[in-house]
């Protein structure tokens, strides 16, 4: 029988300082938990409806309307020590905020097949409830890793790499020559929803791309959302390998 510490530590794992305190993080759902289980993480503990009672799963729920399982799942150290690129095509997420935007960036890493997500110390928790829920499971799939992005970018640029970010002022990404990561690291640089990307990373781009708009003269929108500028970026460096 679950006791009240054991429901208020699995509450407190809504902030993200107890879910670095205890190394643990929440995911709920049938689908998600069945993800944690094959994924080979260390899923600590399981918890079903049936087994707790619809009382108890709604006092340790994270989510709006409780779902029938939850599972502890603990936080593995490689999301922290990230390795140097080697070849192939990743993303680094430059000060991604919203947790939605995060998630769904990670879908399309999983989708596309992106050898690894990199993201910079300010940019959302990968373990927040929100962001977990979002992801819809890629976050099993996907090499993820916190790490500085300039020093990211520069490592792959010193590997014979290329560095790409979007700008207003960068070339047309249709029109672009672009390297898929065959013979050494490419990365793809996301900036953040409201600044773009950051000066010190954008120092260190060395190919600036646009997303061009349609009609070409009439923009419409100022920007894209972050995520659908990724999915529209790597889904053409994808299409150059087809």
């Amino acid at each position: 029988m679950l006791t009240a510490a054991q429901i208020k530590l699995i509450r407190s794992l809504a902030q993200k300082k107890e879910r670095e305190a205890c190394g643990l993080f929440v995911v709920e759902g049938e689908k998600m938990v069945a993800e944690a289980q094959r994924s080979g993480w260390t899923v600590e503990a399981v918890y079903r409806v049936e087994e707790v009672g619809e009382k108890a799963m709604e006092r340790m729920s994270l989510l709006a309307t409780p779902s029938p399982v939850l599972a502890l799942v603990r936080i593995p150290e490689t999301v922290r020590n990230a390795p140097d690129p080697g070849k192939g095509l990743y993303l680094a997420l430059d000060g991604i905020r919203d947790p939605g935007n995060l998630g769904t960036i990670l879908r399309i890493a999983d989708w596309f097949g992106i050898d690894a997500v990199y993201a910079s110390p300010d940019t959302a928790d990968l373990f927040n409830p929100k962001v977990v829920q979002a992801t819809m499971g890629a976050l099993f799939r996907v090499r993820f890793h916190y790490r500085d992005i300039p020093g990211l970018c520069r490592k792959a640029l010193n590997a014979g790499g290329r560095v790409y970010g979007t700008f207003l002022d960068g070339e047309n990404l249709y029109g672009k020559a672009l390297s898929c990561g065959e013979n050494a690291p490419s990365v793809i640089v996301i900036g953040n929803e409201a600044h773009g990307i950051s000066k010190e990373t954008a120092a260190v781009v060395s190919d600036r791309l646009y997303i061009p708009p349609f009609p070409a003269d009439d923009p419409g929108s100022e920007s894209l959302n972050a995520a659908v500028a990724t999915a529209v970026t790597v889904a053409e460096f994808r299409r150059r390998q087809g």
